[in-house]
């Protein structure tokens, strides 16, 4: 990771089309501007994990429903076993 120390109305180029613009510094708060072609997806890190693990926890169904659809499809199993046997 390059690490560099700016100043308000500072910037920093990356590549040829996209420049980092240090806007304010108030306390503990930096504003940022980027400017950048807008087929560049900019995105903030905190949201996308935040997204990426809300995702993850609608993907994935609860042990509860789990157990539920087991014992659910088991049940169609037994019916579907005493048609057959019929």
């Amino acid at each position: 990771m390059l690490v560099l120390s700016r100043r308000a109305g500072e910037s920093v180029v990356l590549g040829e089309d996209i420049t980092v613009t240090i806007l304010e510094v108030r306390g503990d708060v930096v504003r940022v501007g980027i400017d950048a072609p807008r087929s560049l997806k900019v995105h903030r890190a905190e949201l996308l994990a935040q997204l990426e693990e809300s995702n993850r926890q609608s993907a994935s169904p609860s042990d509860d429903l789990v157990a539920q659809l087991s014992q659910a499809l088991g049940r169609d199993q037994d019916r579907d076993q005493d048609r057959d046997a019929d």
